[in-house]
């Protein structure tokens, strides 16, 4: 597999509109190319991807049911941040616009991070680490 593969996550959701509005108010932005009336192509990075599906669409690629994630976690879905502020600006933003707490916030010093539910119900994790303790890989 590449390196620099690029990465799409797929996740569905029950309002597409709701979803991307919820996401826009995050500061996501979407790619129009990949983005109809059943997809959006939310972009993360310029090589990380998550496709909002409407379940109908979803359910087209899923072999197994889906999960209820009212009472279940599927995955654990964790997004940078390029400082502590903006850890706290984008959950704050999250949990005034739809979202809900997931977990409590994360202080290792070198690393902060808060976590909540979009209104689908996945769990996602913003994070920051201070750049001085990542270790560059060969």
């Amino acid at each position: 597999m590449a390196r620099n593969a690029l990465v799409f996550l797929n996740i569905p959701v029950t309002d597409l509109d709701r979803s991307m509005t919820f996401f826009k108010g995050l500061g996501f932005a979407f790619n129009p190319q990949f983005t109809d009336e059943n997809a959006a192509c939310m972009v993360l990075s310029d090589k990380g991807f998550v496709m909002l599906l409407s379940e109908a669409r979803f359910k087209d690629f899923a072999r197994r049911p889906l999960a209820d994630l009212r009472t279940t976690t599927s995955a654990l879905f964790c997004v940078s941040a390029e400082s502590r502020h903006d850890v706290d600006h984008v959950v704050d933003t999250a949990l005034t616009t739809g979202g809900k707490p997931a977990a409590e916030p994360q202080d290792y010093g070198f690393m902060y991070g808060r976590s909540f539910y979009d209104p689908d119900g996945h769990h996602w994790e913003v994070m920051w680490m201070d750049p001085a303790h990542v270790q560059p890989q060969a």
